[in-house]
């Protein structure tokens, strides 16, 4: 059970295993670089925030909000009342003290989203309450509540709006190449925001192996006797290692259109992130409080940003990440450099090529448009 037994709410679902709460936490403590240093500057924005709800009557929140309370179950404590625990549990862990109203909605996709302009609400398809088990839904619940402590709800709806917006004034001149370019910007940010939920989730849940397993059955189905977490991770290792350059942009070019990482991709940061010194210390109570938030600095969370992006370089086996790094290092013969790469004949000890598949470490499918 949490600490503090949580008394407020019978906890009959809370595992017997002890897990950690974090007071005050700051959703500075488990964002991603990349998203947290967009979303500091956008906070610092003088009337950003106070602009862009003011825009409500033309985003379709109230819209959706009918249509969740008409046509969808409102979870409590006597509709699905488990996941009205999880969700209590979850809200207490991250002490947020608003609890967002949650929808369970008929979809055999096995999704769930967080959105919202004023107050976040979240919606989870049944085709992901059938898929999970209770252990791998606590950290499907904790990463939602980790998008509404991280103020993701209010971008994400201005994305859902600006992607059907986009889909409108197709037929205008250039008018959908502008939109594209903002909501283009937006899905990227969103993806890294996506990383900062799945590490929410896992504090929540504080069980690495569930939130595997989770990420495991959202890519393969409810199969677990037919995987392995092993075996998934390496296809991780093998993604981001294998092939040319061509294999480079065509997996920019796969990415480009979703909200969301590929499964693979997420399985390897998360377990990353689980072994790293910072789990460690926000696990040991050491992390950034929300009371300081207002302090934090602009330029060094873009500088934190930017140092993540040159260690992923310097570190990646990606070979256009590779040929990136070697550029950046003054490395010479940049023709015969790029002619190897593109056609895999890279030799000698700095070639990317190869199927590599180390163990230091979602392709095709629809684009995940929702907050799982």
């Amino acid at each position: 059970m949490t600490e503090d037994s949580h008394e407020a709410a019978s906890h009959e679902n809370v595992p017997s295993r002890q897990r950690k709460r974090f007071p005050g936490i700051s959703s500075r403590a488990y964002e991603h670089p990349a998203d947290r240093s967009a979303l500091v500057a956008l906070r610092k924005l003088s009337g950003f925030d106070t602009v862009f709800k003011a825009m409500s009557a033309l985003l379709p929140e109230r819209s959706l909000r009918l249509l969740f309370l008409s046509d969808s179950v409102r979870v409590s404590d006597v509709q699905f009342a488990h996941l009205h625990t999880m969700l209590l549990d979850a809200c207490y862990i991250l002490d947020l003290e608003k609890v967002p109203t949650m929808y369970v909605a008929q979809n055999p996709m096995p999704n769930a989203m967080c959105i919202g302009l004023d107050e976040p609400i979240i919606v989870v398809n049944t085709g992901l309450v059938e898929l999970l088990d209770e252990e791998e839904m606590r950290a499907v619940v904790g990463h939602e509540v980790g998008h509404a402590l991280s103020g993701h709800s209010v971008y994400r709806t201005i994305l859902l709006f600006l992607t059907n917006l986009a889909l409108k004034v197709a037929w205008i001149p250039l008018g959908n190449v502008a939109i594209m370019a903002i909501v283009s910007a937006l899905r990227e940010w969103f993806r890294k925001s996506e990383l900062s939920a799945d590490r929410a989730g896992l504090l929540v849940g504080q069980d690495p192996q569930a939130s595997m397993r989770g990420l495991m059955k959202i890519a393969g189905g409810n199969h677990l006797h037919e995987m392995n977490v092993d075996a998934f991770l390496e296809q991780a290792a093998e993604y981001e290692a294998g092939g040319d350059l061509r294999d480079s942009v065509l997996k920019i070019l796969n990415v480009l259109p979703r909200t969301h990482p590929f499964t693979t991709v997420r399985a390897a940061e998360l377990k990353k992130w689980g072994e790293s010194r910072d789990f460690q210390r926000i696990m040991d109570g050491h992390y950034p409080r929300r009371s300081e938030d207002k302090d934090t600095s602009v330029s060094d969370s873009i500088r934190d940003s930017a140092a993540h992006y040159a260690d992923t370089v310097r570190t990646s086996k990606d070979p256009l990440m590779k040929l990136v790094g070697d550029i950046a290092g003054g490395a010479g013969d940049l023709g015969g450099k790029l002619r190897d790469r593109f056609t895999g004949n890279g030799g000698g000890t700095n070639s990317g090529g190869g199927s590599g598949s180390g163990s230091e470490g979602n392709g095709g499918r629809p684009a995940d448009d929702s907050g799982k």
